[in-house]
């Protein structure tokens, strides 16, 4: 069944979850943490996997608190790994801590991880025009230098790809096909 933006499927997850928040451009701190968290995550698996699995994610990572996971230890990590609720992979969870901390640290230097990521689209999101999905593409050149900054910093899961899903998670780029309802609404 051909559903919202041109992709097929009636998931009643994935279409809320596209109905409600894929785009809608976010600027709350903890909210981007667990977006980043979430698509790290998701490298190598369905979205709807890591969607199951959120509410698990918001339990086991004490609700996505950056400060608290910051100071996680090995104990920490025996206890994610065992946690069913999540992708019990050890990079991906050794990643979600040292992110945290490199979170921190880029919160400590610009003020808020808002203000640093929304920088890469110049503070405002980018309104692509799509008419297909083949047309849209799975990094741009924002995502590229995103990605290599992250990395620079210390962060970890944060290649251009996964960079570029972030971004359409959280609205830095609407990648809503142009004929699709929530285009025009997450475009004011």
């Amino acid at each position: 069944m051909k559903n919202r933006c041109g992709w097929t499927g009636d998931d009643p997850l994935m279409v809320e979850y596209h109905d409600r928040e894929w785009g809608v451009p976010l600027h709350d701190d903890k909210t981007l943490f667990e977006f980043l968290v979430l698509e790290g995550a998701q490298a190598g698996l369905s979205w709807t996997t890591i969607l199951r699995k959120r509410e698990g994610y918001r339990t086991a990572f004490d609700g996505f608190d950056f400060k608290r996971i910051a100071g996680y230890g090995d104990a920490d990590v025996a206890r994610l790994l065992s946690d069913a609720g999540i992708v019990r992979n050890r990079q991906k969870v050794a990643s979600a801590i040292t992110n945290a901390k490199a979170f921190l640290e880029v919160q400590s230097e610009f003020g808020s991880f808002d203000a640093y990521q929304w920088a890469f689209v110049g503070g405002k999101t980018i309104k692509n025009t799509w008419t297909s999905l083949d047309e849209i593409p799975a990094t741009s050149a924002e995502s590229e230098a995103m990605s290599k900054d992250l990395r620079a910093r210390g962060f970890k899961f944060v290649g251009p790809t996964i960079v570029y899903a972030h971004m359409q998670a959280v609205g830095m780029v609407n990648d809503h096909l142009v004929d699709c309802f929530r285009y025009s609404a997450i475009s004011g």
